[in-house]
């Protein structure tokens, strides 16, 4: 099964820009659908964004769309979430995951922590 390693958190100011990767172990990266997510503490884990396999469509939280773009390179096997505008809202550990089919998410990573200071 896919392994995936979340790296670019950091601490920043608001309205500063952050860019997330996931790369992932092996080259079956390319058949799964991927998504970003976030936590915070003593909350659920939120999605925040989605891409296809192929790349072609993406999906945002309503409180991310016109700041946040998710990317891949499959070539790479990376995937990647610019964000912009960052917010103190933002501020949470960010995690990787794939998906098959439309199916259950996995192979989900350590996490990322983005601290966003107003």
């Amino acid at each position: 099964q896919v392994q995936l390693v979340e790296s670019g958190g950091g601490l920043v100011q608001a309205g500063d820009s952050l860019r997330l990767s996931c790369a992932a172990s092996d080259r079956t990266f390319s058949n799964f659908d991927m998504g970003w997510f976030r936590q915070v503490p003593g909350k659920e884990r939120e999605f925040v964004a989605g891409i296809n396999s192929g790349g072609g469509s993406t999906f945002y939280v309503d409180s991310v769309k016109g700041r946040f773009t998710i990317s891949r390179d499959n070539a790479k096997t990376t995937m990647y979430l610019q964000m912009n505008s960052l917010r103190p809202e933002d501020t949470a550990v960010y995690y990787c995951a794939a998906s098959l089919n439309s199916g259950a998410w996995f192979g989900w990573g350590q996490g990322t922590q983005v601290t966003v200071s107003s």
